[in-house]
């Protein structure tokens, strides 16, 4: 059997973790977290990362890796997943990847573009223009610097504008210039077997998540954070909210009350950039049987 990568997408809530472990103990094989939040060693109870029992059953690689102040891409993922899996295809050639970051997982599966990392310093100079002037700062000097990139972005995401602008500055070359979207053909195989639920079931698991997170301490974690607010890994559902409850600009509650909502918007951003990749076979994750034996007749050819 050629070496195969199993790629399991899905919406945060899904119970991707759950069904990764149980397949890898089944193939005997390693997984490999695509979760950009839960690469912080910091951020382990708002990003909902495996705990140390999930960890010991099996083997996991890119969980709490790295901190919240250490510098980390797409493209260094990239990088790295492709350095590691001949070692892990060494020892087996079957290796599970997981998670619900879009972008990282479509790096691995289809190539980037040869965009160059970039000096924090940029990054820092950009980030402090943000919290002096807010998105409508950033958004002016991308306009002046590359306007093609300014006509397609997404101009309510901060950081998408941010990375914009720390690699136009630092190249010296409009962001936009670096965007080929260009597939690269990879030396392995790739399955995708996409993991979804019934709306109501999901938003239901995603309320009781989020409750759990709460009972879990993310309160205090978030409160142990607050100095380094200011870092992009820190800026994602769960840290947000209660940053706004610690300023006084909302009640406890309410922070609660929007995590959950803005959990869920995330969960059907998740899913309208998956439902646009024809090479995803989808099943409902609660219908584990249905999973496993598709994945065993792709395997067995």
């Amino acid at each position: 059997m050629e070496n195969t990568l199993i790629v399991l997408p899905g919406p945060t809530g899904v119970g991707k973790t759950d069904i990764a472990i149980n397949l890898a103990l089944h193939l005997g094989c390693d997984i490999i977290s695509c979760d950009s939040r839960q690469f912080y060693r910091e951020m382990r109870i708002g990003t909902a990362a495996p705990d140390d029992e999930q960890l010991a059953r099996a083997r996991h690689h890119f969980i709490r890796f790295i901190s919240v102040t250490d510098y980390y891409s797409i493209s260094l993922y990239e990088r790295d997943v492709l350095s590691l899996l001949p070692i892990l295809f060494s020892g087996k050639n079957v290796v599970i990847m997981t998670g619900g970051s879009m972008l990282y997982m479509d790096a691995v599966c289809r190539g980037m573009d040869d965009i160059p990392d970039t000096d924090p310093g940029v990054r820092e100079k950009y980030m402090e223009l943000y919290r002096k002037e807010g998105i409508e700062g950033l958004r002016l000097v991308l306009r002046l610097l590359d306007p093609d990139h300014y006509s397609r972005v997404d101009l309510h995401n901060p950081r998408r504008i941010l990375r914009a602008l720390e690699i136009t500055e630092s190249t010296g070359k409009p962001y936009s210039s670096f965007l080929t979207s260009r597939i690269r053909k990879r030396d392995f195989r790739i399955i995708k077997a996409g993991l979804t639920r019934h709306r109501d079931d999901l938003y239901a698991r995603i309320d009781r998540r989020v409750d759990g997170m709460i009972a879990a301490g993310l309160e205090e974690e978030a409160a142990s954070l607050t100095q380094h607010r200011g870092l992009n890994a820190l800026n994602t559902v769960g840290y947000r909210e209660m940053f706004s409850f610690f300023d006084g600009v909302i009640s406890r509650d309410r922070a609660i009350e929007l995590i959950k909502r803005n959990s869920r918007r995330y969960a059907r951003k998740q899913i309208t950039w998956w439902s646009r990749d024809t090479e995803i076979k989808w099943f409902d994750a609660g219908k584990y049987d249905d999973i496993i034996t598709w994945i065993d007749s792709q395997l067995n050819g």
